[in-house]
């Protein structure tokens, strides 16, 4: 019997199976394997650092991040006395499940099905991959980390299956030479409603490959469409494609992630993408931490109230940046107009190192009241227009 079966091998279920096999449990590891989630691939310092993340996992540094508007105006942030690495899923969520089972976790591959129980006892079930037979591991707790459209979530958390979903799409294209349009150490992301009416596009250097790609909440947009023209207007229609993947990518935490008996949700399936930017690799894997923190909180205690951990532990620390990106993402995503003010924003200096150095270490700077009293006053005016924009 297993303490713990962690369904979805991801970065948030292979975090949370290390975390707990490195403790000591006895943990089994549940994945799909074979499907790759559509993603840029950007992660900051904090994660290569709280996750002990190999240089070799790296296939590209960034140092600069180019905001473009509408319009085509553009503003170049770039990242001091640092860097975002760049990973690709391909090969960076095997890197995860690998070193879970080599920490002890004991990994089992299928597609889980439901959780059936009898008193005291309780199983996952789920259908091997190769025999294509339901199979059951008996075990203590679940962790759900199967991911946006989670059937764990669905099945066993109040809310669990009416998550709000942006649909994420990209392309990994072979990478040009270093040009005047595309440059290997560059992030560019693209706020049109041409693009995504209500998201952004993006082009992600992965060292040899690029990831192009959008997202949208709209389900009469052209995903494919959409990134064509995308690849168009960044020069990149030539480039030869190499894979194409989509994906839902949830809008906001759930309300509960635990459901007060035996399952506690982690990453994706618990609705942990920062709004605005979309980000999703740290926070799963922090989600992940926080999950692992509370199931080993309530074997050792015997109390299932501390289930509750998982979303108390990560909400104390990033509630509030979720809260300002969700403000920022209501204000400027919603037209052209309110885009070409956004960037024309991203002008400002204080902006720039204030928003980078909460990206680089996943917390608001508190060191520059002064700036951030200046910003506020900048951000009324630029969303009021009363500032004229800054035209590059």
């Amino acid at each position: 019997m297993f303490e713990v079966v962690v369904v979805g091998g991801g970065p948030a279920g292979a975090t949370a199976a290390e975390d707990l096999a490195r403790s000591g449990h006895r943990v089994a590891l549940l994945d799909r394997e074979g499907r790759i989630k559509p993603c840029g691939g950007a992660i900051p310092p904090r994660l290569i650092q709280d996750f002990h993340i190999p240089d070799e996992q790296l296939i590209a540094k960034v140092n600069t991040a180019r905001m473009i508007s509408p319009t085509g105006r553009h503003v170049d942030i770039h990242i001091e006395n640092g860097f975002v690495g760049m990973v690709d899923r391909k090969d960076f969520d095997p890197f995860l499940r690998d070193r879970a089972e080599a920490a002890g976790a004991i990994r089992f591959t299928g597609t889980f099905l439901r959780i059936d129980r009898d008193g005291k006892q309780r199983w996952v079930v789920y259908r091997d991959k190769d025999s294509g037979e339901e199979m059951r591991l008996e075990t203590r707790l679940i962790i759900g980390a199967d991911g946006a459209k989670s059937r764990v979530a669905a099945q066993e958390i109040p809310g669990g299956d009416k998550t709000p979903l942006v649909f994420a799409y990209h392309e990994i294209i072979a990478a040009p030479e270093a040009n005047d349009r595309y440059d290997p150490t560059r992030c560019d992301v693209i706020y049109d409603g041409a693009i995504s009416p209500d998201f952004y596009g993006w082009v992600f250097p992965h060292g040899k490959t690029a990831s192009v790609g959008m997202g949208t909440f709209h389900g009469d947009v052209n995903l494919k469409d959409a990134t064509a023209a995308l690849r168009e207007a960044s020069g990149l229609s030539h480039c030869e494609t190499l894979r194409k993947e989509g994906a839902p990518i949830p809008l906001k935490p759930l309300r509960f992630w635990d459901n007060a008996r035996d399952v506690v949700l982690s990453g994706d399936a618990a609705g942990v993408v920062a709004p605005s930017s979309g980000e999703g690799i740290y926070y799963a894997m922090m989600g992940g931490r926080c999950a692992a923190t509370a199931a080993a909180a309530t074997l050792a205690t015997g109390r299932i109230t501390n289930l509750a951990l998982a979303r108390k532990l990560f909400m104390r620390e990033h509630k509030t940046v979720f809260n300002v990106l969700q403000s920022m993402q209501d204000a400027y995503y919603r037209s052209d107009s309110r885009r070409e003010r956004f960037v024309s924003l991203c002008h400002d200096i204080d902006v720039q190192r204030l928003t980078f150095e909460a990206y680089m270490n996943k917390k608001l700077v508190k060191a520059r009241p002064l700036a951030h009293i200046k910003i506020g006053f900048k951000n009324i005016r630029h969303l009021a227009g009363l500032v004229a924009e800054t035209h590059v």
